[in-house]
């Protein structure tokens, strides 16, 4: 049953991999197999999740760039086939939003910014690696969304609608790169404490207010969403494509 979940030989590319989820679901990868060719703007984030990639016995490949910045987004995924051989393994993780603030307060600039980093990114990286993975007529997509692209997201309507377009993408996509052997999904993280959102959930009370519709009571660990990418990534969900994996503590089921 194991090798159902192994993703020995694959080659795999993930955004966003500096920290967070992304730096988790790097790793995850490389413990199951996978070479992993690692994209983000810290140069010194990367080179700590390459670390661990090499450390599980896999290569690692470091790429920083700007993926708000199309030309940087198309080359990360030349450079990863270039460095790799080829792509069986994207994930679209890089993403969030450094603000909340009630829709008639916020700027247009605020607006696009998020909208660019959670939605632009996410597409131009599916054009190039999408290319690349339907001429081979095989390959998995994750493109990391968020329960606040499948409800309602206040104070975060820029980044709510950001995922929520990731989501349709995601469904399009799998529509049309089906036949072609290549699968689209979405992954769906709930409230998950990382470095990025401290300030909601190192709090004297644990960020209460933001995970009050939690049935399971507490905010995810980072850790929590390596089965589910690597569930994504291997055989085991072979016949699943254009589906929306919510990882939230059911937060959307009661919603």
């Amino acid at each position: 049953m194991t090798e159902l979940f192994s993703l020995a030989g694959k080659k795999a590319l993930v955004t966003g991999a500096s920290r967070g989820i992304g730096e988790v679901i790097a790793v995850a990868f490389a413990g199951a197999g996978a070479d992993v060719a690692i994209a983000a703007r810290t140069a010194e984030g990367l080179a700590t999740t390459a670390k661990q990639i090499r450390d599980a016995g896999r290569a690692a490949v470091q790429i920083p760039a700007d993926l708000t910045d199309r030309d940087a987004a198309e080359d990360v995924v030349r450079t990863a086939i270039k460095e790799l051989g080829q792509l069986d393994i994207v994930v679209n993780n890089a993403g969030g939003s450094n603000f909340m603030v009630p829709f008639l307060d916020m700027r247009a600039s605020g607006w696009e910014k998020v909208l660019r980093l959670n939605l632009d990114a996410t597409m131009w990286i599916c054009q190039a690696a999408g290319a690349h993975m339907t001429a081979r007529g095989t390959g998995s997509v994750i493109n990391v969304a968020s329960v606040a692209g499948v409800a309602a997201a206040p104070f975060l309507a820029a980044y709510g609608a950001a995922k929520a377009g990731v989501v349709s993408l995601t469904k399009t996509l799998a529509s049309e790169w089906g036949r072609s052997g290549v699968r689209v999904n979405a992954l769906c993280p709930g409230w998950t404490a990382t470095d990025l959102n401290r300030n909601l959930w190192d709090s004297p009370d644990g960020g209460a207010a933001m995970i009050a519709t939690v049935p399971l009571g507490r905010w995810a660990r980072p850790e929590e969403m390596a089965g589910p990418a690597v569930f994504l990534a291997s055989d085991a969900s072979s016949f699943m494509t254009g589906q929306v994996l919510a990882i939230d503590g059911g937060q959307t089921s009661v919603a």
